[in-house]
């Protein structure tokens, strides 16, 4: 009987199983010691369909990659109203990824630790999401500039800058959060929010921090 309902099963159906299988034994047990043993056996299939379906465990690994940040991205670009002003936007996006990230802990182990430790091809599926999410926020902190100024006080530099400097501690925060037992998502966006905004609105209204005068 198992054998027919494994035949009947829609393919789109079973290969969810299998990336689910594989998403959930990358992230708790890492690339390199995970086994497409583990992976089928956890999936209800058996190995050869694993590979029939997903190739190679390099190329299974690459496609949970590529699943999940798809995924993570789509949460952050779908978490923003548009039509919030601009802090309610950075809010939204940072509590719409920190929910995510809450609630796929062996997605985001996958792209936060074990694709980035692994080298390539691995790392370049990583930098893809990455230059989107940074691209959304540039996004959002360029309007931000725009809402402040009629003539935008920040230069395009700044703008980059500070939008790599964001994503990169929301990631660092992410991990901590999910390894820290009781810090909610709605906790980790508000201190990033809480972190961060203040300086924006400071730049947004021209008031920069300057380093001290180099007296020699």
């Amino acid at each position: 009987m198992g054998a027919v309902k494994s035949k009947r099963m829609p393919r789109a159906v079973r290969e969810r199983q299998m990336m689910d299988a594989a998403v959930q034994t990358f992230g708790q047990r890492g690339y390199r010691a995970a086994s497409m043993d583990e992976i089928a056996e956890l999936a209800g299939v058996s190995k050869p369909l694993v590979y029939l379906y997903l190739h190679s465990k390099e190329d299974l690994f690459s496609a949970c990659i590529r699943r999940e940040a798809e995924a993570l991205v789509e949460a952050v670009r779908a978490g923003v109203d548009p039509e919030l002003p601009a802090d309610g936007q950075l809010w939204s996006g940072l509590r719409a990824f920190f929910t995510h990230t809450a609630e796929n802990p062996d997605g985001w182990a996958v792209l936060h630790r074990q694709a980035r430790s692994h080298g390539e091809p691995f790392i370049s599926e990583v930098v893809v999401m990455r230059d989107e999410i940074v691209a959304f926020v540039t996004g959002l902190i360029g309007a931000a500039a725009r809402e402040a100024h009629r003539d935008p006080a920040l230069a395009d530099r700044d703008v980059a800058g500070l939008a790599q400097a964001l994503v990169g501690a929301a990631e660092s925060l992410a991990g901590w959060a999910n390894d820290t037992p009781g810090v909610s998502a709605k906790e980790a966006a508000a201190t990033l929010m809480n972190f961060a905004w203040a300086g924006l609105e400071n730049l947004m209204h021209a008031r920069p921090w300057q380093p001290p005068v180099d007296a020699t």
